[in-house]
């Protein structure tokens, strides 16, 4: 199962080109965030890090400057906060 889920992600990358993907709200692109999870976790773990990004990586999540650190900040969907360092740049700017 590990290698089907490999094999569909090479094929996504191959057949939709870049520009024409849907740009995600974090640094690491969703694809690549569950390619690498299913190569160093496993299955059961690809899953999860899909489920997750299914339900995070959409509309309703909102980017503020934290007032106590002052360091930018992104709250997802399911209410879960991120640094900079993982949302994409494009948001920042």
């Amino acid at each position: 199962m590990k290698y089907f889920i490999l094999l569909i992600i090479r094929l996504y990358w191959i057949v939709i080109p870049s520009a024409k993907r849907r740009k995600c709200i974090f640094r690491k692109s969703c694809s690549n965030y569950v390619f690498e999870a299913t190569q160093q976790d496993g299955f059961i773990n690809a899953i999860k890090a899909f489920w997750f990004r299914y339900k995070n990586c959409r509309t309703g999540f909102q980017i503020f400057k934290n007032p106590i650190t002052n360091d930018t900040q992104m709250i997802l969907p399911s209410q879960i906060i991120i640094d900079r360092e993982e949302i994409a740049e494009r948001l920042i700017q």
